[in-house]
C-alpha cells in the first residue's frame, strides 16, 4: 500500500486516504490499515497507551485527510488541538436535494440508534447519551436534484456529518447506510463525502492548511456542477 503524501515534516504526515481503508484496526478483522502503513513507512511501533500514530478518524468510505504524529510531544499537541475544536475541518458532500437555507448550522444531538446498532441517530429518542453536535455547512453549487454542499464540524462524534445531513433531509449520495432506499447518482459509486482540508496548529509552531485533491472516484460527479471546481478552487 502506498498513500500519496500531502504533507510532511519532523513531527507529523498528513495522507490522502481513500474511500474503502479503514483508519485502524477494528480487532474484527486483519485487512490492512492507514496505521499499518505508518508504523510500516517510519518503523514506528504501537504503544499501549498511544505515543504516536493517528490522531484523528476518518470512517472506512470517506476519502480525505489523515494525520499521522511521529512522536509523543506531536500526539499529544494534535489530540489535544482536536479536543480543544482547535483544528479547522472542510467536508465535500454530493447530497440529495438542496437546503432552504443555502448556509447555516445543524445543532441536532447524536445517539445511537435504536433500529439498527451501527447507525447513529439525531432523533430525540436515540438510544443511550445525547451528545452535542454541532456543523456548519454551506451551499456550493445546485444542478437537478442534487446539492453540493462544504461541511464543516465542530465537533468530531460518530457519523456526525452523515447523521446531520439525513437528519435535515438532505442525505448523502452513495450512502448505504443512511440513505440505503435512494438510488445512486452523480456518477458516484460509493460514499460521496470528502474530507477535503484541514486547517490545524502545528506542534513546531505555526498553522498549516493541509488539502487533498478530490480523488477520481468522485471527479466525475463535479462534471454535474459546471463551473465550480474553478468557482471554489477545488483541487
Amino acid at each position: 500500500m502506498d498513500l500519496p503524501i500531502l504533507y510532511e515534516d519532523a513531527n507529523i504526515v498528513a495522507v490522502a486516504k481513500p474511500a474503502g481503508l479503514i483508519t485502524h484496526s477494528d480487532g474484527r478483522t486483519k485487512e490492512e490499515t492507514a496505521e499499518d502503513w505508518f508504523t510500516k513507512t517510519y518503523g514506528i511501533a504501537h504503544t499501549d497507551p498511544p505515543s504516536s500514530g493517528y490522531v484523528h478518524r476518518l470512517d472506512r468510505d470517506t476519502s480525505g485527510v489523515l494525520i499521522f504524529a511521529k512522536n509523543p510531544t506531536a500526539y499529544n499537541f494534535l489530540r489535544k488541538a482536536f479536543h480543544d475544536r482547535e483544528v479547522k475541518k472542510e467536508y465535500l458532500a454530493f447530497v440529495y436535494g438542496a437546503p432552504k437555507e443555502k448556509e447555516g448550522v445543524i445543532d441536532f444531538a447524536i445517539g445511537r440508534s435504536r433500529k439498527d446498532f451501527r447507525l447513529r441517530s439525531a432523533q430525540p429518542k436515540a438510544k443511550g447519551l445525547l451528545r452535542e453536535a454541532r456543523t456548519r455547512y454551506e451551499v456550493l453549487a445546485e444542478t437537478d436534484g442534487y446539492s453540493l454542499m462544504k461541511m464543516s464540524p465542530e465537533t468530531g462524534r460518530t457519523h456526525q456529518i452523515r447523521v446531520h445531513l439525513k437528519a435535515i433531509h438532505h442525505p448523502i449520495v452513495g450512502d448505504a447506510l443512511y440513505s440505503p432506499n435512494h438510488s445512486p447518482a452523480l456518477g458516484i459509486s460509493r460514499l460521496g463525502l470528502h474530507a477535503y482540508a484541514l486547517d490545524l496548529p502545528l506542534p513546531s509552531g505555526g498553522h498549516a492548511r493541509i488539502v487533498a485533491p478530490i480523488p477520481d472516484d468522485l471527479a466525475p460527479a463535479l462534471t454535474y456542477f459546471p463551473g465550480a471546481k474553478e468557482k471554489f478552487a477545488l483541487l
